[in-house]
């Protein structure tokens, strides 16, 4: 199993080859978020996920809902109250992708050779998408879902249904 999703992401490099391949990312990054949260159009505002163990709890929060897109924030909360990494997301149910939205990008290190603006951007916000694609992947694994409340009894029996997708 584990050889099969390295082999199935291999595509996914440290760097970008086109703007095709950065569309692409964001489809991948639209079927995880839909794994961890398959009620989106449907969740509250505010929602926590937590797993047993040492795990962050994972906080949700939808900041804009209309009938194409959901615009929400990821995020852990810290121990010192502190909110990281915290990414503001943009879903886009009518193409199936998932963005993050950003307006700077932190490059690590100083830059040996010098890009052309739109190389820049690429590259910026596929490092971003690449971050996202592993947080939710790694989110997955650890158990986290976030499923509207549900008494307890009714919890185990809770299944995801296409009707309740859309």
């Amino acid at each position: 199993m584990h050889d099969q999703s390295i082999k199935k992401f291999d595509w996914i490099k440290s760097y970008p080859k086109s703007f095709s391949a950065l569309m692409e990312l964001y489809e991948e990054n639209y079927i995880s978020m839909r794994l961890l949260c398959p009620y989106l159009k449907k969740m509250d505002p505010e929602i926590i996920s937590s797993i047993d163990g040492d795990g962050h709890d994972l906080h949700l929060h939808i900041l804009e809902r209309v009938p194409q897109t959901t615009t929400i924030r990821l995020t852990y909360r810290m121990q010192d109250g502190s909110y990281r990494p915290d990414l503001k997301v943009r879903v886009y149910h009518d193409a199936r992708q998932a963005e993050v939205l950003s307006r700077q990008c932190r490059v690590g290190g100083t830059q040996k050779t010098r890009r052309s603006a739109d190389e820049s951007a690429l590259l910026c916000r596929w490092r971003l998408n690449r971050f996202l694609f592993k947080w939710l992947n790694y989110s997955l694994r650890q158990g986290h879902i976030f499923l509207p409340e549900v008494p307890s009894a009714k919890k185990s029996q809770t299944k995801v249904t296409p009707e309740l997708l859309d």
